[in-house]
């Protein structure tokens, strides 16, 4: 049996290592039929990349820097080389000083703040941009990852919850502009996840643990989670929905308080 992404044609950006939610996705698009292409930032991120896109039959890899705006041409300029039409894209980029993803939000840096929001959520929008003449024949999908600490204080994720606020608002703005051309524009939000950017979050595994004991489904979310979702979104199931930011956290985000054991 075909998959619900046979015969469609991806980019992922952001994967780190086999644990990252990028990955996830990747191996959950791959698995539904979709043919993919990276990108990765850095020789050290390239090494570890490549026999991952290699065990999904992947032999397009680019190396991007999100704040060039000539590294992202080059990169969508051979993509587009490579394939006329791209069917959907995967922003999974996001950046703060780790230092400041502890202690009080009130001390974050001017420098920081840009640069969070610059690599966390304009990104998103240069990406689209670019990826916006490979689809308009077409249609397709711009997917990015959001985390719930964008409408509600989470201890220590500080001005990275601020660019998630902007990244989200971007996503429902993109769907709107780019919703007549058959584009969709949607943000999955997982809960905590061990991964390499989670753990630069001061008091992440106290987060993590808190989670997985409080959400209804006593659960936190699991990449093949995310990665099903990202496959629906891409997929001709997915054609109606745009503009969404799409929970994927064993529904802690219904939560006003513990469960009684962890009160």
């Amino acid at each position: 049996m075909s998959g619900p992404l046979q015969g469609k044609r991806g980019l992922i950006m952001g994967v780190a290592n086999e644990r990252s939610i990028a990955w996830g996705i990747a191996k959950a698009m791959a698995e539904a039929g979709a043919e993919l292409a990276f990108t990765y930032q850095g020789e050290a991120f390239g090494k570890r990349l490549q026999p991952l896109a290699e065990s999904v039959g992947s032999d397009f890899m680019v190396d991007v820097d999100v704040t060039d705006d000539a590294s992202l041409d080059t990169a969508f300029e051979q993509l587009g080389s490579r394939w006329l039409t791209i069917d959907f894209v995967v922003h999974a980029i996001a950046y703060s000083d780790k230092n400041e993803l502890t202690g009080r939000f009130l001390n974050t840096s001017r420098a920081n703040f840009k640069n969070s929001l610059d690599i966390s959520a304009y990104s998103f929008i240069e990406v689209a941009r670019r990826a916006h003449p490979l689809m308009v024949d077409n249609g397709g999908t711009l997917l990015t990852l959001t985390y719930q600490g964008s409408n509600r204080v989470c201890p220590s994720y500080n001005v990275m919850g601020v660019a998630k606020a902007a990244l989200e608002s971007a996503t429902r703005y993109l769907a709107n502009d780019l919703g007549p051309e058959g584009i969709r524009v949607n943000a999955i939000s997982p809960g905590p996840m061990k991964t390499l950017a989670g753990a630069a979050i001061g008091g992440a595994r106290k987060t993590y643990k808190h989670t997985d004991q409080n959400a209804p489904m006593r659960s936190n979310a699991t990449l093949e989670a995310v990665g099903g979702t990202a496959v629906y979104l891409a997929s001709d199931a997915g054609a109606c929905t745009t503009g969404e930011i799409i929970r994927v956290d064993g529904g802690f985000h219904v939560l006003g308080m513990p469960q009684p054991d962890h009160l």
